[in-house]
């Protein structure tokens, strides 16, 4: 949701990163087109103002500007402030942005926010996340008697995420809801209590009166505003409107992985003073994360997520797998099955943008992409040509003359030549394994980065439908690799383990 405002805020640091020595004029000319570019993003006027009169204060002072790196030191300072705007400065502690399971059981966590910003949605996602990540109890109850079939609509996520949900009684108001909800998750013995409280098209007084009764008879632990970051500046005018009325304890940000200029996200800390808890990144009722201001002020400017990356990949990759493909690494194997594998687990992990979008040095790969129509339909067309072969050409792709590839083909609805940058890609990925098990094994990860192996493991990646020669930066070893010394401590730390 970020990539407008990457590209300006990246333009404006190249030009910065490029010259030899700045004045106080360059600096401030700099924190113009940084101001514009945050103005057209959405972001309130007042963050605005306070971000930029810390960056210039700082730019400006002589340690900077009589630096060797001066256009670096800018970059840096710019990078501490979004990060302290996000909620992640100095003098903030992690754990503010954590659920608060200390109080007596059930811990009450109350989800409050405008009607069609994703509240029952993410009350599943949470609780799915609360039984499987802390190993806790917990029973959701829907509050929304106005809207059709919400109630409904959170017992049918309910049997999906395998957490409980109190039985719906027709006619009943949300306050005796809510008391027949605390009575029920003492009962079951629950841990936690998530209540999904009704919504309005707007703020108004009834809504707020409902809440604060609410609040009243379950007093919650968690009081959580649910805002839809694709509504943009008025996120921030409803953010306003709740904290003055409700004991808010913090924000969750839906449709993070939308084309929203980002205003909101940026605003939210701000506004309302409470920290941003969770982040949903997506449909589907695991993806939502965790908030991480440090890790989110990379992605804007364009330092990637690779410690985002690595817990997707742990979090979405089945430790069998890993560990049978090892073995045929080890062996220096690698068939179309295992690369049948590969690409589903891309799929798992958010595809192929979100993936670019976590790797440092990968943004004009991802604007490659983009320029020609790439998406994860590439993926899909690779899995139906693997899937069109049988298992002896899956199992020994030299086995793929004329005759062959033209069935698989028409087979896959795809061209021969898309069968063979596949066939290409799976050479150069195998080539790339053989690389690893010399360097031995995972050890050699770090040296990969830097020598350009990465790139060297999917040069053919445009494939069907995509750019013919590959993605600028990833192909044969070509791009410009990522130096282990610059990775985040706790990626340096996971492969050295490894």
């Amino acid at each position: 949701m970020f990539d407008s405002l990457s590209d300006r805020l990246g333009n404006v640091f190249d030009r910065l990163k490029g010259r030899g020595a700045l004045s106080e004029g360059d600096v401030r000319e700099a924190m113009r087109e940084i101001r514009i570019a945050l103005l057209e993003a959405d972001v309130a006027l007042p963050v605005v103002r306070r971000f930029i009169d810390a960056v210039t204060e700082k730019a400006i002072g002589s340690d900077v500007l009589k630096s060797v790196t001066p256009g670096q030191q800018v970059v840096k300072i710019v990078d501490d402030e979004l990060t302290a705007m996000l909620g992640g400065g100095e003098d903030a502690d992690p754990k503010d942005r954590e659920l608060n399971f200390a109080a007596k059981p059930p811990v009450v966590i109350m989800m409050v926010g405008l009607q069609g910003s994703g509240k029952t949605t993410t009350t599943a996602k949470l609780g799915k996340l609360i039984r499987e990540k802390h190993g806790k109890k917990a029973l959701m109850a829907s509050l929304d008697v106005n809207r059709p079939a919400a109630q409904e609509q959170l017992k049918v996520l309910g049997e999906q995420v395998d957490v409980a949900t109190l039985p719906i009684v027709e006619g009943q108001q949300p306050v005796d809801i809510a008391r027949r909800a605390m009575d029920s998750a003492k009962l079951q013995s629950a841990d936690v209590l998530l209540l999904d409280t009704a919504g309005r098209l707007h703020v108004d007084e009834a809504l707020m009166a409902e809440m604060k009764a609410i609040a009243g008879v379950s007093a919650p632990t968690e009081v959580l505003l649910v805002v839809d970051s694709l509504t943009g500046q008025d996120a921030v005018n409803v953010a306003q409107s709740f904290t003055g009325e409700v004991p808010l304890t913090g924000v969750v940000l839906t449709r993070m992985d939308g084309d929203a200029r980002g205003g909101a996200a940026l605003s939210m800390r701000y506004v309302t003073g409470k920290p941003i808890k969770f982040a949903g990144t997506g449909e589907k009722l695991d993806a939502i994360e965790a908030f991480d201001p440090k890790r989110v002020a990379g992605r804007i400017l364009g330092m990637g997520d690779v410690v985002s990356l690595v817990e997707k990949a742990a979090a979405t990759i089945k430790q069998d797998e890993a560990e049978a493909l090892a073995k045929k690494m080890a062996k220096g194997q690698f068939d179309l099955d295992d690369l049948r594998m590969q690409l589903k687990q891309m799929q798992n992990m958010g595809g192929l943008g979100m993936l670019a979008g976590m790797m440092p040095g990968m943004k004009k790969a991802k604007a490659a992409m983009a320029a020609s129509s790439m998406d994860d339909r590439v993926l899909l067309h690779m899995d139906a040509i693997i899937g069109s072969m049988t298992a002896k050409e899956r199992k020994n792709p030299a086995l793929m003359n004329a005759k062959r590839k033209k069935r698989v083909a028409a087979g896959s609805g795809t061209q021969v030549q898309d069968v063979n940058k596949l066939l290409k890609m799976h050479q150069e990925m195998s080539r790339a394994m053989k690389q690893i098990k010399k360097m031995g094994g995972l050890k050699g990860l770090g040296a990969l980065f830097g020598g350009g192996g990465m790139g060297a493991a999917m040069p053919g990646l445009g494939g069907p439908g995509g750019a013919a020669g590959g993605l600028p930066g990833m192909g044969g070893g070509k791009g410009p690799g990522v130096d282990p010394s610059t990775l985040p401590p706790e990626l340096r730390d996971l492969l050295d383990k490894k």
